[in-house]
Formats: C-alpha cells, structure tokens, sequence
C-alpha cells in the first residue's frame, strides 16, 4: 500500500489506502479470468478515480485457484468437498469453493490418462494479460523454470526447482498497458 493515500477499511475490517486496482476483481464464487462485465466496470472505476488523483496498480490484481488433476472427477469431488468444507459452484460437478469467501476455489480437472511423472495438484494464477509477462519473469528469477510456453500468451507453466508446477493465465484483453488508470 501507498505510504501516503489516504486509508480505509474495507468490508472486512482491513485497513487500506486508496490505491485502487485497474481491473475489478470478481466477486466471491465467480472465478478463472475477468467477465466482460468487469473489464467494463474496472473502466468506469478507473474513470471515477481519475479526478481523484487515485493511482491504478494492476500488478495487484489475480485470483487463484487450486486445480487437482482426476480420471475420475466424481469419486475425487466429494473427497475434497468434505475436507475443506466447501461447496459445489453454480452448475459444475467440478468446481467447489469456500462458501465463507476465505479460500482459493478448487477446481476438479478430468485427465484422459494417468501421468505418475508429472504432479497432479497445481495453483493456477490468473493476472491482467499486460502482467503475465511480468509475473513469469519474477518466477523464472526467483530459481523458477519454464515447463511450457505451448498455450502462450494466455496459459504459460512454470515450475519450482523441485518441480511443482503452476499455471499463469492472463484476463483482460491482449492490449499493451497505457500506462493510465
């Protein structure tokens, strides 16, 4: 948080400044990337913070989720449902998410084949499209190495020195940064 903005506390109780993000995040149960609804309103929350002198920090905007890869998603669904206590989301026999708002959704990923080399529960991240580049970098420097680029731009996985790899998807529209809120 900026030094000098002015503070706030949010819905939570938590102290925050002004500083506000360029991109609306989704609120809670709504996952996987920024609807066009959001892109729309982090536009209209740019242009009301503009005469108020508000900077616009998208590297601060993601959400994450827990993805378990399953042959068989409906033996492994209620598994995790009863451990963490968390709910199915809307329709999807594959999603679950935390019905107080407070952890990462998990998400139930079919696979076609088993693949003991490979480890079987990652955290996707998901960040405006003008940061990707940005976070895959940080992690490729912080003793990070990249898996695979194949989806690239809007899906790239890195991968930790022992192997435990995550995926990076970008939102938002494949513009260059403007550089304005």
């Amino acid at each position: 948080m900026s030094g000098n903005a002015p503070r706030w506390r949010d819905d939570r109780g938590r102290e925050q400044d002004r500083t506000h993000q360029a991109a609306a995040l989704p609120p809670h149960g709504q996952y996987y990337g920024l609807p066009e609804r959001h892109i729309v309103l982090a536009g209209q929350i740019s242009a009301a913070a503009r005469p108020l002198d508000i900077a616009a920090d998208p590297s601060a905007v993601q959400s994450e989720q827990v993805t378990v890869d399953a042959l068989s998603g409906a033996e492994v669904v209620p598994f995790w449902r009863a451990l963490l206590g968390y709910r199915g989301h809307a329709n999807s026999a594959e999603d679950l998410v935390d019905p107080g708002g407070r952890g990462a959704p998990f998400f139930v990923q079919r696979m076609e084949a088993p693949r003991p080399w490979r480890n079987r529960v990652h955290v996707d991240v998901w960040v405006p499209y003008d940061q990707a580049e940005a976070r895959i970098a940080a992690a490729l420097a912080a003793s990070g190495r990249l898996v695979s680029d194949a989806d690239a731009p809007s899906n790239r996985v890195p991968a930790d020195p022992e192997g435990h790899e995550a995926c990076v998807g970008v939102t938002g529209p494949p513009e260059p940064a403007t550089g304005r809120p």
